[in-house]
């Protein structure tokens, strides 16, 4: 039985954890002791977030950071080398959302979701991988999603992100393998966050229309983020591979298997 990745006294970089997801895996750190290096490009949030994991002995850093800026990224580690020893966990959460057919999504903003979603978690990994392998005890997260499984209609910029973090991440644990590196990506369902309130979205909708729709899509996000934390830094500390965040990744992840070619007839009656 592999032994726990112990958490105590280790420092974690977490992108997007202004709120949401990041900041609920920032706080299930913080209850083990690891010290936190929190990014993000919402300082306000970063703030909220540092109030909300600060206790006596721990390492708290703040950094207005932009994943999609290839030069700071590229500056970053030296930044949370000024403010930590090391680092021994690098959470890539941060991410967007676009709505729209891919005849709807234009260039730019199809260009805009993978500078961010995909680009964002090669840039941090390249970045920040030396210093993983110094650890010699280290773990990589990266946070792909449900639409990381499937690919229903309508998504298909995000889904197509989601599917490169997937892709991404099983190779490179292969190259890791016997670094001291692991390698875990995170495909989560349906998580209470602003995720459907902030998204862009393609094409010719009213302000009535893009109200209606949020609010349906925001309707099917009922998971709390604070289990979704839990159950991504439980993830870690038992070095897993591949965690499914809610019993919808759970089921879509089943069905898809079963069903590679027409799992959305299933699927998509029970979205509508």
């Amino acid at each position: 039985m592999t032994a726990r990745l112990r958490l105590s006294g280790r420092t974690a970089v977490v992108t997007g954890a202004a709120g949401g997801i990041g900041r609920a895996i920032a706080q299930s750190l913080s209850t083990r002791d690891c010290h936190l290096a929190l990014a993000d490009l919402n300082e306000a949030g970063l703030v909220e977030t540092a109030a909300l994991v600060a206790k006596p002995g721990l390492r708290i850093s703040q950094h207005r950071l932009d994943v999609s800026d290839a030069t700071a990224v590229a500056e970053f580690p030296q930044l949370v080398l000024a403010e930590h020893p090391g680092v021994d966990l690098l959470i890539n959460n941060a991410g967007v959302a676009l709505g729209g057919t891919f005849e709807e999504v234009s260039p730019a903003d199809f260009e805009w979701l993978f500078s961010i979603n995909f680009w964002g978690v090669v840039r941090m990994t390249r970045a920040f991988l030396p210093l993983l392998r110094v650890s010699g005890d280290a773990h990589l997260v990266n946070l792909s999603s449900l639409f990381g499984l499937i690919s229903p209609p309508g998504q298909v910029a995000y889904s197509a992100s989601k599917f490169a973090v997937r892709g991404f991440s099983n190779g490179l644990r292969q190259e890791l393998i016997g670094s001291g590196v692991g390698v875990m990506v995170v495909h989560p369902g349906g998580v209470a966050t602003s995720i459907a309130r902030d998204a862009r979205r393609a094409g010719n909708l009213s302000p009535l229309e893009l109200a209606v729709q949020q609010k349906r899509f925001q309707a099917l996000l009922k998971f709390p983020p604070e289990r979704a934390g839990e159950i991504i830094v439980n993830g870690i500390e038992r070095r897993l591979q591949r965690v499914l965040v809610g019993s919808d990744a759970k089921l879509a992840s089943l069905i898809e298997r079963i069903m590679p070619i027409s799992y959305w007839k299933i699927i998509g009656r029970q979205v509508r």
